[in-house]
């Protein structure tokens, strides 16, 4: 399968896309980047990407299955209505794309609790973008909904501290569910879904993809 991928600097995606490069289900990696990360494969192909600007790469977004792990922080986008195009915009734009050149399977990163009537921004955000997604017409169309990310390295402190109060918890058997997701094995489950699910919509819940 050729993947497509947008977000692949972000920790699930790096992760992301290093479990396709050394899947050999996988013949093609695509990944549509702002600027190149000088990593060389044979089987990594990178697009410069002006973001904004999407039908500029339009014929380059072809293939079988696209993977969005697209997403940043209110604090990084630094404003609502920066975090909405980022979350938002570009992703639905780029699905639009995919599925108008025949891409059959999407695979979306999205996050716990995403609605599009939430009252809380991010929420309301990312269930938008889920809704918009699975109502183009993919063949197959996979939506993860992950609690807390356990990230390599992290910087940010408030992960830190609730991955670590988290393990406390779960160390005593506590709400098991909620216990932080290392990326990369979030990356080896997304990889996976599209070989071993039916075709059709498949939301993948939080109490799901430990299990999945």
């Amino acid at each position: 399968m050729k993947a497509l991928m947008i977000g692949a600097t972000g920790a699930t995606g790096k992760d992301l896309v290093d479990v396709l490069l050394q899947d050999p289900d996988y013949t093609k990696v695509v990944a549509f980047v702002r600027r190149s990360s000088g990593r060389s494969d044979p089987k990594l192909v990178e697009v410069v990407t002006d973001f904004d600007q999407l039908e500029a790469v339009s014929d380059s977004i072809r293939g079988d299955v696209w993977f969005s792990c697209l997403g940043t922080t209110l604090k990084a986008a630094g404003s609502k209505e920066r975090q909405r195009q980022i979350d938002y915009e570009i992703p639905a734009k780029f699905a639009e794309i995919a599925r108008r050149n025949g891409v059959s399977k999407a695979v979306v990163l999205s996050a716990y609790g995403a609605s599009a009537t939430s009252k809380v921004f991010y929420s309301r955000l990312k269930g938008g973008l889920d809704d918009h997604v699975a109502e183009l017409g993919f063949e197959q169309c996979i939506i993860f909904r992950p609690g807390m990310l356990q990230r390599k390295d992290t910087d940010r402190l408030g992960e830190r501290i609730t991955n670590g109060v988290l393990k406390v918890v779960n160390g005593l058997g506590l709400i098991r569910k909620f216990r932080p997701l290392p990326t990369s094995i979030l990356a080896e489950k997304m990889a996976r879904a599209p070989k071993v699910l039916a075709p059709g919509k498949h939301f993948i819940e939080l109490d799901r993809i430990f299990a999945f």
